[in-house]
């Protein structure tokens, strides 16, 4: 058992005669967060769908509640597609509790999104940027984020995109996902002119070049947000 543990882990892949040759590129868990429908969710959230997708691209806490853990994983493993564009799916804990220790772990993330069974947890502002109540569907800003989740014009053709490509039943979930991804990267270009590069050679985001572009208020903020979120500003 050991030894065949150890050829997975250091060459990926093991064989023997009893089982056969076992493949650990075969076993993909990209494929597991697809198992998921980004379909489903645009159905049930519709145009709110964008809101969860901001929240993801500026790197917000996410909190998802239902009283059925298997509604909370399905629905919370798919969410990191709404952002295929940067491959992770380490934000996802998907089942917590009102644990202080669970808690503090959690509370040291950056951005996540955390998946609840209690629903005492909507009392706990301090948890979550975005809260989603999957049972009654309900999607909640925080105080405290609405400044940054401002919505504008930019969001509303990105909700369209997304509601449009997810209601289309000749497209499965894999092309739904590529069509946000193909959306998101022109969000990037968006960045691109704005951007200059240091003597070390990190990318930071020119402010006063984007103040000048006089972008609507509500895409400017979301492009500073965005940067932010991205490690793009000067500190």
């Amino acid at each position: 058992m050991m030894e065949s543990y150890i050829a997975v882990l250091t060459k990926g892949i093991c064989q023997s005669e009893e089982n056969g040759s076992f493949l650990s590129r075969d076993f993909d868990g990209r494929k597991a967060y697809l198992a998921g429908s980004i379909k489903d969710i645009v159905s049930q959230f519709g145009m709110e769908t964008i809101i969860l997708h901001t929240a993801l691209m500026l790197k917000k806490r996410i909190v998802v509640y239902h009283p059925k853990i298997e509604a909370v994983q399905e629905f919370t493993r798919t969410l990191p597609a709404l952002v295929w564009h940067r491959q992770d799916w380490s934000i996802l804990h998907s089942y917590m509790h009102l644990h202080a220790e669970e808690l503090e772990g959690l509370q040291m993330c950056t951005g996540y999104i955390a998946g609840f069974v209690d629903l005492e947890v909507s009392n706990r502002p301090d948890l979550y940027d975005v809260f989603v109540n999957l049972a009654d569907s309900e999607i909640i800003i925080a105080p405290l984020a609405k400044e940054a989740m401002t919505m504008g014009k930019l969001h509303k053709e990105i909700g369209q995109l997304i509601v449009q490509s997810a209601e289309d039943p000749e497209k499965s979930d894999s092309q739904v996902i590529q069509d946000i991804a193909l959306k998101t990267k022109e969000i990037f270009t968006h960045l691109a002119p704005f951007s200059e590069a240091s003597d070390a050679g990190k990318v930071f985001l020119n402010v006063e070049a984007l103040k000048q572009k006089r972008f609507p208020p509500a895409t400017e903020n979301f492009l500073y947000h965005l940067a932010a979120a991205e490690q793009m500003l000067k500190v």
